[in-house]
């Protein structure tokens, strides 16, 4: 089945990342960081099989030559930024539905990429890759590295999309950052949706979340990059294994919790009918138990009146008789 996901992070300088860094090693190739002046270099991935820079359609047939070199892109992306907590690139990572064809799954990123360039006016940086051989082998993804920053012929600009302030997108009445990450993943789902259905393929994403599609049970735990590439290596994970436990924690509280709910739904209904046969006001009863409370009523005026009548042999001789109607009773 086709699996929906769409992770969004930011590269930050704060936690020591560079945007030369990260575009070197996701499309495979050698970057010399201009401000460190240190190199990166990843041309031994052999899981990169597509690479492409997008530009929004309104650059199209302007040369931007330093806009399409993935060296120079990312450079002049590190050299905007002057804070030493800048986020100097943005990442939309998604996986591409192993039931396509690599051909389909090309053209499904590159629609995607085109998209999120045109969407909020930023260069985008792809990188398709396929499943590693020690990983699984449907995990074909991609990597959308994208600019901060709106791209012009002249360069960077201001601030764009998700990394724009509350205030300027108040300003310009756009959706809070919270609703912006909603409507990027539907877009994704219905992009991703619309590639199976022209493939024939019945399976489908869904954006929302579990609870929101009813589906009663804990979503998988996120296991961090880093933290399996350590297990893969032979190296125990702390964070892995906490992340693990604490999924399987969640797992077994909504167990005990459906328990305990099943447990008071069926105490419930033996309760409710005891309440009902003592008569308590406003419990539902069954035509039977009206009866009977009914009849009894009845037997207890009855021999209250005979008692003032004076004589118990008269209330027996009276109550075997006049009990037997039950028919007549209950009209």
């Amino acid at each position: 089945m086709a699996i929906f996901q769409l992770h969004i992070s930011a590269v930050q300088r704060s936690v020591g990342r560079r945007a030369t860094a990260a575009a070197a090693y996701r499309a495979g190739e050698r970057i010399r960081d201009e401000r460190s002046g240190e190199w990166h270099d990843h041309r031994r991935r052999r899981d990169v099989v597509h690479t492409e820079i997008f530009l929004p359609a309104q650059f199209d047939g302007i040369p931007m030559s330093w806009a399409r070199s993935r060296a120079k892109l990312w450079n002049a992306a590190e050299q905007a930024e002057q804070r030493r907590n800048s986020r100097v690139a943005r990442e939309f990572q998604v996986t591409l539905p192993h039931e396509l064809s690599a051909a389909q799954r090309l053209s499904l990123a590159r629609a995607f990429s085109q998209e999120i360039a045109n969407r909020y006016k930023v260069a985008v940086d792809l990188a398709v890759h396929d499943p590693r051989p020690d990983a699984d082998t449907r995990h074909f993804h991609a990597h959308l590295l994208t600019t901060t920053r709106e791209i012009t012929p002249e360069g960077l600009a201001a601030k764009s999309g998700l990394d724009m302030s509350d205030a300027e997108r108040q300003r310009l009445k756009l959706p809070d950052h919270r609703q912006e990450y909603v409507n990027v993943r539907k877009r994704w789902a219905t992009l991703t949706n619309a590639a199976l259905r022209e493939a024939n393929i019945d399976a489908r994403i869904d954006h929302r979340t579990l609870a929101a599609q009813g589906i009663d049970r804990e979503p998988l735990p996120h296991i961090p990059l880093a933290q399996l590439k350590m297990e893969r290596r032979g190296v125990p994970s702390l964070v892995a294994q906490r992340l693990r436990a604490e999924y399987r924690e969640r797992v077994q509280g909504r167990e005990e919790r459906s328990a305990n709910r099943t447990a008071a739904k069926n105490h419930e209904g033996p309760t409710q009918a005891t309440a009902s046969a003592a008569g308590v006001p406003g419990q539902p009863a069954d035509m039977e138990e009206i009866r009977r409370q009914a009849r009894e009523a009845w037997l207890r005026l009855r021999s209250k009146e005979v008692d003032k009548a004076g004589g118990r042999g008269g209330e027996r001789e009276t109550l075997q008789g006049e009990a037997q109607p039950k028919d007549e009773l209950a009209r």
